[in-house]
């Protein structure tokens, strides 16, 4: 969220910097001089800040700095909208002049000026002391996104240890096995899912399936993750094929012996976590395998739908959410493990319902499971059920960095719009024309030329559908397009991680016209979101406590 927004101050900044203004604007001070100087600094804060939110989910130290930054940042998008708007008023009032002068308005204009002058001077302060305190945690450097961790998948699992995912995993293995001797072209399979869904695990179950054992002559496992490495994914491949790690480094070299090892054989190649969108990083490759015989198979998983296409699949198998008691299953086996019979009988309503706000993510119930198992006690039980996902340590260091994983390969503003929607309610229905409307109003897609913004706003939202971070979709029966869609209640929660601190939800009784406060967490708050609970007109008067509230 901080290199997002820190990305769209710059960007501002940027047009501060070269704005073609009148003489007059640069009476008091040289604002360029000071907006270049904001510039300078916090290029050289955002060229640490995906090392330092991939370590803000262990190291409070870090959260509390990148919390002072956003902060910051924040008042610098606030006194960025003042100087737009005083540089307009400014424009106005030149045209007005010529027909009524005023020197007393010109004079206000020279002092609102001074005020805007020692706000950023201010600012810049502000930053160099952010900008200071960032050596004290020796950051690594963005050179590129491949840089945070990843985990480093292989085909071996332990079936005994799996729940649920029988029909999928049956759907799967029956793709493997087909046959169409007219089918030319190499078959590739893509499982799509966000992450912590079980992708991994589903291509584990069919590649390790007995069946498909005895289908194929060679089976190959390669971890892609990101970024693609050709070269290495060749190796990998070819080391499979043959059991000798390949001398060679010549990327023709691997490709003609991998067409040599896969002539006339009918093989199955796995291509774990797959990221890339350059489809000339898989094209070679994918040229050099098209030699096998019928019923060869490539098996893909990905988050991305994008991806899958990129890569010439011909099925997609879009995955979803584990059945709640195949959840319950899962999450019962580690969290009770050990228990007597006793315990386990008087933990399984609370259990339940933990296991119930894991909204069917594997990943989620193995975490929760995890976590819970050390509490014996039911008052410890009922904490983590009272308590908000994104409130649990655990799950911020278990469940979250996957998918910071797939929250850092979006682009600057796509972090924008994606944490935005921590604003709704979980298992809110939002429509999609709404939504943009939103985006646009909080100018997400400022400094955008040559795109008309609800077009960039359509983009944005279709690569976030692909990319899983909506679900539910409803769709336009005339021309099949997205009209409404949710957000898994998990990655809501991980929105809202991303912006604590930010946004305050106070519901409000119609008929009573009393309010409570249902999420806040903080001193200061950046959105506020109003809930009627109950359908009518809007109160004429209410309280706020909070005495600045920024919307």
């Amino acid at each position: 969220m901080a290199d997002a927004l820190v990305s769209a101050v710059l960007q501002q900044l940027t047009a501060i910097v070269y704005q073609d203004i009148e003489r007059k604007v640069t009476l008091v001070v040289d604002v360029r001089k000071e907006a270049q100087k904001l510039k300078t600094t916090l290029h050289a804060i955002q060229a640490v800040l995906i090392d330092a939110e991939r370590r803000q989910v262990k190291e409070e130290s870090v959260k509390l700095w990148l919390e002072k930054l956003k902060a910051t940042s924040y008042d610098m998008d606030d006194l960025i909208d003042e100087w737009n708007t005083f540089i307009l008023k400014f424009r106005v009032s030149n045209k007005v002049c010529f027909c009524v002068p005023s020197s007393s308005f010109c004079f206000s204009k020279i002092v609102l000026h001074r005020d805007f002058a020692v706000k950023i001077k201010d600012l810049n302060k502000r930053l160099q002391v952010i900008a200071v305190e960032k050596d004290m945690f020796s950051f690594n450097l963005n050179t590129s996104k491949g840089e945070s961790e990843r985990p480093v998948t292989t085909s071996f699992i332990d079936v005994s240890e799996i729940y649920g995912r029988d029909q999928d995993k049956n759907a799967i293995i029956r793709m493997l096995l087909s046959e169409n001797s007219q089918q030319q072209s190499l078959h590739i399979i893509s499982v799509v899912g966000m992450g912590g869904i079980g992708k991994t695990t589903l291509a584990q179950l069919a590649y390790n399936d007995q069946e498909v054992r005895a289908f194929f002559e060679k089976r190959i496992w390669v971890c892609v993750s990101d970024p693609f490495d050709e070269i290495r994914v060749a190796k990998a491949i070819l080391e499979a094929l043959t059991g000798v790690a390949p001398t060679v480094a010549e990327f023709e070299s691997l490709l003609q012996k991998i067409h040599r090892s896969v002539q006339r054989k009918k093989f199955l190649l796995v291509l774990d976590d797959v990221w890339t969108e350059d489809c000339t990083k898989w094209e070679s490759l994918k040229l050099s395998l098209k030699c096998g015989t019928t019923g060869s198979k490539v098996l893909i998983t990905t988050r991305k739908e994008n991806v899958a296409n990129i890569m010439g699949s011909t099925t997609l198998f879009p995955l979803g959410q584990l059945y709640e008691e195949e959840c319950w299953s899962m999450f019962s086996r580690v969290a009770f493990f050990g228990r007597t019979s006793d315990d386990c009988k008087s933990l399984e309503d609370i259990g339940r319902k933990i296991a119930h706000k894991c909204k069917g993510l594997p990943l989620a119930a193995k975490v929760l499971g995890g976590l819970l198992r050390f509490k014996k006690s039911k008052e410890q039980w009922q904490s983590v059920l009272d308590s908000e996902l994104w409130e649990l340590e655990e799950v911020e260091k278990g469940i979250f960095p996957p998918l910071l994983l797939s929250y850092y390969d979006l682009p600057s503003t796509l972090r924008q719009c994606f944490s935005y929607c921590a604003l709704f309610l979980k298992d809110s229905v939002i429509e999609k024309d709404k939504l943009i409307k939103l985006w646009m109003a909080q100018g997400f897609f400022k400094g955008m030329p040559h795109k008309e913004m609800e077009i960039i706003g359509q983009e944005c939202f279709d690569d976030l559908a692909m990319r899983s971070f909506f679900q539910d979709f409803q769709k336009d029966e005339s021309n099949n397009s997205i009209v409404k869609c949710k957000m898994h209640d998990i990655v809501h929660d991980f929105a809202q991680f991303l912006t604590k601190n930010e946004c305050f939800m106070l519901a409000m009784e119609v008929e009573k016209h009393s309010t409570k406060t249902e999420s806040y967490n903080g001193n200061y708050f950046r959105h506020l979101v109003i809930v009627l609970e109950k359908e009518g007109p809007f109160p004429s008067r209410f309280t706020m406590f909070q005495s600045s509230v920024a919307c």
